[in-house]
């Protein structure tokens, strides 16, 4: 009977060991190193539209310099500048929120945390992913509308001097 026992429990341990899985292997997790590399490439291209957006505002200062005591490119120039600083912010955020999301796969994957958890907290940054790419996306029609305004100001400008 102490023989029969000590299988049983020797049986026990070894199919409690295999048959615990291996978290990188779960399908959430692989799920969630997939929204990570979305985020990340989200990530990526804010980066780029951001620079394009303090080139844009580099030309903008540059031409509006030939114009004098123009008050309204001044006021096109600091919206674009607001613009410009909130979406700064915004990618400050985002970056937080990238490693905030690699130190959830790192604790997942060394067990640290529970799939329950990781399932939880996942799903709130996802959400929060998803409000700042409405906002980035708010920021860069905000950027083409003040970009377009301020052309089209500066359209108006070359055809009067013209006359």
């Amino acid at each position: 009977m102490k023989t029969f026992l000590k299988i049983a429990v020797f049986a026990l341990l070894v199919c409690g060991i295999a048959c615990k899985q291996n978290p990188a292997e779960m399908p959430e997790h692989k799920a969630m190193v997939d929204k990570h590399d979305e985020m990340a490439a989200a990530h990526e291209l804010m980066a780029e539209e951001h620079n394009a957006m303090t080139d844009d505002h580099q030309k903008m200062v540059t031409m509006h310099a030939s114009i004098e005591n123009d008050s309204i490119h001044q006021v096109a120039e600091k919206a674009h500048m607001n613009v410009l600083e909130a979406h700064g912010e915004l990618i400050a955020a985002h970056k937080a929120l990238l490693d905030k999301h690699a130190e959830l796969e790192a604790k997942h994957l060394s067990g640290e945390m529970s799939l329950e958890q990781m399932t939880e907290e996942h799903s709130a940054m996802e959400a929060e992913h998803l409000a700042m790419e409405k906002e980035h996306q708010k920021m860069m029609e905000d950027h083409e509308k003040i970009k377009m305004e301020d052309e089209k100001m500066m359209q108006e400008d070359a055809e009067a001097s013209s006359e």
